[in-house]
């Protein structure tokens, strides 16, 4: 079996689980996110946590399997829980950032701002003109929208401006030479 699809899932409080045949559903102070399970694969509850299992042992699909259901679980658990954030940064002169609403606004040195259409679900601060947090319940939506916002003006390597995740680093190049 996998180590991770060994350690179970550990619900905190004021996170109800629904098991409902092929579909598992959490409810938590954050929201609500659900899933439905691959038909290889089953999940228990047992007191405070979530043990997942596999249908027939020594498949290795199906133990690859049992391993990306309980990361999925986990990180339903946490959205639902804690939620997920990323932290995005505008570096270059005169780059801005400015949430309208649900919509976000950049000025990028482009001839043009860029607006950006917030999706249901997802909440973007600027807590500075060079910040960015994209905050959310469902993790995959989250680094979508943060990979939406870089991609307007990924960083470039030789003056390294441009948007980039908070924890990036960005290998700079060295000009050419005469």
């Amino acid at each position: 079996m996998s180590r991770i699809a060994n350690a179970p899932v550990a619900l905190p409080d004021g996170v109800e689980v629904k098991l409902d045949g092929n579909h598992i559903g959490f409810k938590g102070p954050k929201g609500e996110l659900g899933m439905s399970l691959h038909p290889d694969v089953n999940v228990a509850q047992e007191d405070k946590s979530l043990k997942v299992f596999v249908r027939t042992e020594g498949d290795r699909r199906q133990v690859a399997m049992a391993g990306t259901t309980r990361a999925l679980l986990n990180n339903l658990v946490t959205g639902v829980s804690k939620g997920f954030e990323r932290k995005l940064e505008l570096v270059g002169v005169g780059y801005r950032a400015q949430s309208k609403g649900k919509t976000l606004s950049l000025t990028l040195g482009l001839s043009h701002p860029v607006d950006y259409p917030v999706p249901e679900g997802i909440t973007i601060e600027t807590p500075s003109n060079t910040e960015v947090v994209v905050k959310g319940v469902d993790k995959q939506r989250v680094g979508q929208v943060a990979a939406e916002i870089r991609a307007f003006r990924p960083p470039e390597p030789y003056k390294g401006k441009g948007v980039r995740y908070s924890d990036e680093r960005v290998v700079r190049k060295e000009a050419k030479k005469k």
